[in-house]
């Protein structure tokens, strides 16, 4: 494991030896768990704005527009169809009704 030596603010520092004292906790810990946060934070908005930039780009792209439509309506059908037969009771009645599915 590497080490690493850094110099907080007076306040900042305070408040980590508070931490550490109410969680008892060592500090070193809480400064990792707190850095592993960080970066997973930083990594995720980083994801997050790599998809946006992809979604806005095919979506302002009129040709991948319309093909990422007509590939929806191909796959249309087949999702419905993927419902009806997942759903418990399709075609049958329940009682004297008939099941009711909210999609149809």
């Amino acid at each position: 494991m590497g080490a690493l030596s850094l110099r907080l603010p007076d306040d900042l520092e305070r408040k980590l030896s508070q931490e550490a004292s109410l969680s008892g906790q060592p500090r070193s810990q809480l400064i990792r768990e707190a850095l592993e946060a960080l970066l997973l934070h930083r990594e995720r908005e980083r994801a997050e704005a790599a998809l946006v930039g992809a979604a806005t780009a095919l979506a302002t792209n009129d040709e991948a527009r319309e093909e990422t439509l007509a590939i929806a309506a191909d796959f249309l059908h087949a999702d419905n169809e993927a419902l009806a037969l997942g759903e418990p009771g399709v075609g049958l009645n329940v009682g004297n009704s008939p099941v009711s599915l909210w999609w149809r």
